[in-house]
């Protein structure tokens, strides 16, 4: 990151407009927060294949998180005090499916990328970002679409018996 990549971002003069924005990012930011914390509380202390993943996976799902909190900020925003709620969601998601096992752990994963891909597609269907915004959501939503291709595939190996995602190769 170059301090020339941070720009303020306030003249939106449309009061809808900024609206718009202002729900958009504060609801990335909230629902990255939940992913983060979803593979957070999915990781175990075992040298796993599928911990190594999960570890991945919310490594980038951070960056997602301090992308769109750069961006509230540049806006003049502020993320929300309720994100803790979905600090919580996520918590509640990942600790609950890792309690079920790896399947559990898998269909977790694909539910709610599929949701994020979609909800990352309306948004940038419906608002008029700038164009370094709009690239950056679009980086975003396709690291979620190689999450569902990830969880997809280890979830499909534990069905078939091909992959074995318990020990690291």
């Amino acid at each position: 990151m170059r301090l020339d990549d941070v720009r303020l971002r306030r003249e939106v003069k449309d009061p809808a407009k900024f609206r718009q924005i202002k729900n958009a990012l504060l609801a990335f930011h909230n629902l990255e927060t939940m992913a983060t914390n979803i593979y957070k509380f999915q990781i175990t202390k075992e040298p796993t294949e599928l911990n190594r993943q999960l570890i991945a996976a919310m490594l980038n799902e951070m960056t997602h998180t301090q992308d769109f909190q750069v961006k509230l900020y540049e806006f003049g925003l502020k993320p929300s005090p309720l994100r803790i709620i979905y600090w919580f969601l996520g918590f509640a998601l990942g600790f609950g499916s890792r309690l079920l096992g790896q399947k559990a752990i898998l269909k977790a994963g694909i539910w709610v990328e599929s949701k994020a891909v979609m909800h990352y597609a309306q948004l940038l269907k419906t608002i008029d970002w700038d164009e370094q915004t709009r690239k950056i959501i679009e980086k975003d939503q396709a690291d979620e679409d190689g999450h569902i291709s990830r969880w997809r595939n280890l979830h499909n190996g534990l069905n078939t018996n091909e992959t074995k995602v318990t020990t690291q190769h």
